[in-house]
């Protein structure tokens, strides 16, 4: 019945409970007020159970045991909320956080969402810092077995598996690269050992491996046409237009080379909606197709319109005509 009354509350997990006796339990944000009820925030424990330090880790004790209006607590580092009837709901690690260009990340949702490609078996995803750039998104990824259990077009490379995700999240969750492993290094206890991810190089990382290049006519057409707007040569199809500088102005412009191209006209509401070459070129072969079936059932009509009434009855089989036609 506790369960039920709190996935009526709105839990997607089974609930941690209340605090024990003496022990109480806040869910702060990161200036350390407390968090209304559904919104996520840090677990933090207070109370007689609140233990003195971690053992000869006075760093780790200094970071860990802090003062919250006046009383020693602990900081969980767990990524919590409290529903509406006081329980709390456990939604991940707070160390699974991370900051990607000034947004930030779940890492786990970046690793959920590949998780759900059908050629995936498994997916870990690290933030690397190179020792002369920014921080990157890498994806580990095992692969199914191939064969009958994986179709073709499901059988995962680095470069389907960063559209999948661009499909999905914005452009910044996107790993800069994708690694494809026979299987993860585990730890003795069998966790996946992180630390001995192999770390792409840095052409990788400086994002060669995640654009994806062109794969159709029109999609080379327009990122032509974005390069010469953009001033910029490091287009991929799954790049954000807004994200590579573009605005008002140089999308009007954008909009009329497309026009000029393809003949198909464009609302600037469409590119700020649709703002991948990905997405606006499907856009204009979607309004070409109509507009090719368009032409060829005018002009199919207009044959129609040319025969007489003997031809009408010859095209439909009908045998010689009837006297008098």
């Amino acid at each position: 019945d506790s369960l039920d009354a709190s996935t009526a509350l709105g839990a997607q997990t089974v609930p941690l409970g209340r605090p024990m006796s003496n022990t109480r339990t806040m869910v702060l944000d990161p200036w350390g007020h407390e968090q209304p009820v559904g919104v996520p925030g840090e677990l933090v424990i207070g109370g007689a159970g609140v233990a003195r330090g971690y053992l000869n880790r006075d760093d780790l004790t200094a970071e860990r045991f802090v003062k919250v209006n006046g009383e020693r607590c602990y900081l969980t580092g767990d990524r919590v909320r409290r529903l509406g009837d006081g329980t709390i709901e456990f939604l991940g690690r707070a160390d699974d956080q991370v900051k990607v260009r000034g947004y930030r990340v779940e890492i786990g949702e970046i690793e959920q969402v590949l998780r759900m490609q059908p050629g995936v078996l498994q997916a870990v995803v690290l933030l690397v810092t190179p020792e002369d750039g920014e921080a990157r998104l890498v994806a580990y990824a095992v692969p199914k077995a191939a064969g009958y259990a994986v179709s073709h077009s499901d059988r995962p490379t680095p470069e389907k598996l960063q559209a999948w995700v661009a499909a999905q999240l914005p452009e910044y969750m996107v790993p800069s690269a994708v690694v494809l492993l026979d299987a993860m290094p585990l730890t003795p206890n069998g966790k996946v050992d992180r630390a001995k991810l192999p770390v792409p190089g840095a052409d990788a990382l400086d994002g060669a491996a995640a654009r994806v290049a062109p794969r159709t006519p029109t999609e080379e057409v327009m990122a032509k046409i974005w390069a010469d707007v953009l001033k910029r040569t490091d287009l991929g199809v799954t790049d954000s237009f807004l994200d590579l500088g573009g605005h008002s102005l140089l999308a009007i412009r954008v909009l009329g080379r497309i026009s000029k191209e393809f003949g198909v006209r464009l609302t600037l509401r469409t590119l700020f909606e649709s703002p991948t070459i990905a997405q606006v070129a499907a856009l204009v072969d979607a309004e070409r197709a109509a507009k090719s079936e368009a032409a060829a059932l005018e002009v199919a009509l207009a044959a129609v319109e040319q025969l007489s009434d003997a031809d009408v009855h010859r095209e439909l089989g009908g045998g010689p005509p009837p006297a008098g036609a």
